[in-house]
């Protein structure tokens, strides 16, 4: 005996409450896998908790958390990890000819408009929020 078997969601068939086989079983789909479907790029995927009430206008509250893709190429409107100076801000991306302007979605915040010299980089682009209730 070499220890128990490990089992994956295939192996496990359903039941109902009266230990029965269900009529619809044979029609199960397996459980959902949360990884499967909100992660696309696995290695470029990283998870943040948020501390700033800045984009709540756009259902992001503080204490949620963000799955970033540093895969995703960032583009106007999309919300996004930037770094600013060394400070990590999450903010909806506007790139224009003249620079680069990151908005917040709470009047309390102002926009930000990046000049040249400060030091600016898109860290990646936010593809799912995580909201408890």
């Amino acid at each position: 005996y070499e220890g128990s078997k490990t089992y994956t969601q295939h192996q496990v068939k359903t039941t109902n409450a009266t230990g029965f086989g269900a009529a619809s079983d044979d029609h199960a789909e397996r459980g959902i896998d949360l990884n499967e479907q909100l992660i696309r790029n696995k290695p470029a995927t990283f998870f943040f908790r948020v501390n700033s009430d800045a984009m709540i206008g756009a259902g992001i509250h503080i204490g949620d958390t963000l799955i970033v893709d540093r895969s995703v190429p960032p583009r106007s409107g999309k919300v996004v990890v930037a770094v600013l100076n060394g400070e990590f801000l999450v903010r909806r991306l506007q790139i224009q000819v003249h620079g680069v302007t990151l908005i917040p979605e709470n009047k309390k915040y102002g926009t930000i408009q990046v000049e040249h010299l400060e030091d600016y980089s898109t860290w990646g682009v936010v593809t799912y929020v995580i909201h408890g209730l």
